[in-house]
């Protein structure tokens, strides 16, 4: 492998992990020699450097990661900001809904609900903090299921999932039993 293969490498490497790789393991899998590595990632920072890159490989204790320039922090926070401020859309809204009102939901329920996939608008909504994780159903196939935060409660003023409004027209659904019920009164009344 030449060196600009070698550099590919390890660039590829450290910007797909996101997280700090301890040296042996980044030598290993760029097939680098670990003594090599400290030479291979100041050419890298060199390149970074002369085009005016806005990231960085970083040393920290016996690892390496890829970093952002302190110098652009103040746009990065503004750009995430903005991401996680932005208003929801209509399908957000009903995922959310259907989350909050009937917590912990897998997907897969947020879906049959709506009657379309839900996939991006939930990852969506884990993304905006409002959703998160809150284990697994214990049925085949272990679905992930979601439940809402306290940034959920923040961003709806309220204290708890309690004090969610009630569904208009809740009370005065019919329920299963309710059903067999009258069935059952009507063909009393007709005998």
């Amino acid at each position: 492998m030449e060196i600009k293969e070698k550099l590919g490498a390890i660039e590829a490497i450290l910007f797909a992990s996101g997280e700090p790789i301890e040296i042996y393991r980044l030598s290993q899998a760029s097939g680098v020699d670990a003594g090599t590595l400290p030479s291979m990632i100041k050419l890298l920072n060199d390149r970074y450097d002369d085009c005016g890159s806005g990231i960085c490989i970083k040393k920290l204790e016996s690892s390496y990661q890829m970093c952002t320039r302190t110098e652009f922090a103040q746009q990065i926070k503004d750009a995430l900001e903005t991401k996680r401020s932005a208003p929801l859309s209509n399908a957000a809204m009903e995922a959310l809904t259907v989350i909050a009102y009937n917590q912990p939901v897998s997907k897969g329920f947020v879906e049959n609900v709506r009657g379309i996939d839900s996939s991006s608008v939930i990852n969506n909504l884990v993304e905006k903090g409002l959703v998160e994780e809150a284990g697994r159903l214990d049925v085949p196939g272990k679905p992930i299921v979601y439940r809402t935060t306290a940034v959920f409660l923040r961003s709806f003023g309220l204290n708890s999932i309690a004090d969610l409004p009630p569904i208009p027209g809740h009370s005065e659904q019919t329920s299963v039993f309710d059903l067999d019920t009258e069935d059952s009164e009507e063909e009393t009344a007709e005998h």
